[in-house]
């Protein structure tokens, strides 16, 4: 444990480091018709954007982790100082009064494969990629979904073969976030087939630089390639890579899947990309609807729904404070994101009709098409919305399954 410090006395050190190291955030209003009207869900940006974001991201992870605040909460021996999740939630709140550069890239590695790492791995692997995670010296993806798997994650293929102290894995993953420029990767592979599907599945760290791991691009419909299909050709991984007991990779996707729900629901829960309500608000006003009741319901459904959505959202993070697994909340906050872009995109097309499909050049309307067509992405990321619904039903509802397709 380090040294007890009081939350004055942590307020005072955090204080110090942003004043010294990042200038003051400058509140911005928004003035309509000025600056850059993108709402779009994913990021588009170029090879050579992306990069220097990345940059830019490791720097000042680095800087902020050297002095103490990158990992408030971890365990002292990977780094972390152990001080109690309020301290976290303190550096946060004074961080984000700074310009800082964005973390985004970061997300994945510390919202998912981190606390699996930490739940799952050898001591090994904790020392070696826990300290580099945080620290933002290497980047991490998740390597779930398949061409013939998605949801269904329990029916994947992709084969892990023991040969000794390691493991040769051969397959292909796909919709894989950021895995064009990640290091290290969670994979899960089915290593028993001749169990019940949930029950042959073993999880890994897997070197993303290996001989045998070829990343290639998705182009989506948004334009962009935020999304990857990765193939792996007789890929090695040593037995002391393995996340959790073999053949018990259900339980570490489990653990994975509820952290990926917390962070997507969590970070968006009451809307979506760079989109705010004022911003629809001002949209509607400049479209002549302001006086609209329709218009106005509309409005309405999707304040009331986003505030429902970040109460249930704090439920899920009181129990994780709580040292507890985020459990159903965490489907429940991602759905409820998901629902309220629909009706977003169905206000949106009611607001601006033929605006949002042919680009007359009028700033902050067919904008809004990156929204819309970035919606359904969000829809499966995270556990499409069918299997959330039958998640809620039989953990929260106590319903019963639905019946196995017939043959």
């Amino acid at each position: 444990m380090t040294q007890a410090i009081s939350e004055d006395a942590f307020e005072a050190e955090a204080l110090a480091f942003l004043e010294a190291n990042v200038p003051p955030r400058v509140e911005t209003t928004l003035t309509w018709g000025e600056g850059s009207d993108d709402v779009s869900v994913l990021p588009e940006r170029t090879a050579e954007e992306e990069l220097a974001e990345l940059r830019s991201a490791k720097a000042w992870a680095a800087k902020r982790f050297d002095a103490g605040f990158g990992w408030i909460t971890g365990p002292t021996r990977y780094g972390g100082r152990e001080l109690p999740r309020s301290y976290q939630r303190l550096y946060d709140s004074l961080e984000s009064r700074f310009e800082t550069p964005s973390q985004m890239l970061f997300g994945i590695g510390l919202g998912m494969v981190a606390p699996t790492i930490a739940a799952h791995a050898t001591e090994e692997v904790k020392q070696r990629y826990l300290r580099a995670l945080y620290r933002g010296d290497i980047v991490a993806c998740q390597l779930f979904s398949e061409p013939g798997a998605g949801s269904d994650l329990a029916g994947l293929q992709t084969r892990a073969i023991r040969d000794g102290d390691e493991w040769i894995v051969t397959g292909q993953k796909v919709w894989t976030s950021g895995a064009h420029l990640s290091d290290i990767g969670e994979i899960i592979c089915r290593s028993d087939p001749t169990l019940p599907k949930h029950k042959g599945l073993t999880g890994f760290v897997v070197d993303m630089h290996a001989p045998g791991v070829e990343v290639r691009p998705l182009r989506q419909m948004t334009g962009g390639a935020s999304f990857n299909e990765v193939f792996f050709t007789e890929v090695r991984i040593p037995d002391s890579h393995r996340l959790g007991d073999v053949n018990g990779g259900w339980s570490v996707a489990l653990t994975t899947l509820m952290n990926e729900r917390a962070a997507i629901g969590g970070g968006m829960a009451s809307g979506g990309g760079n989109m705010s309500t004022q911003r629809i608000i001002e949209l509607i006003r400049h479209q002549g609807r302001a006086n609209d009741p329709l218009v106005r319901q509309q409005l309405a459904d999707i304040i009331v729904n986003g505030r429902v959505a970040s109460y249930t959202n704090l439920r899920a993070m009181t129990k994780i404070a709580a040292g507890q697994l985020p459990g159903p909340e965490m489907s429940i906050a991602k759905l409820s994101l998901t629902r309220n872009m629909l009706r977003m995109g169905e206000l949106l097309s009611s607001v601006l009709g033929a605006k949002l499909v042919a680009d007359s050049g009028e700033w902050g309307t067919y904008a809004w098409s990156q929204f819309i067509l970035g919606t359904p992405g969000m829809r499966v990321a995270g556990g499409t919305d069918e299997v959330l619904h039958n998640i809620i039903g039989e953990r929260v509802l106590g319903l019963p399954k639905d019946p196995a397709p017939a043959g």
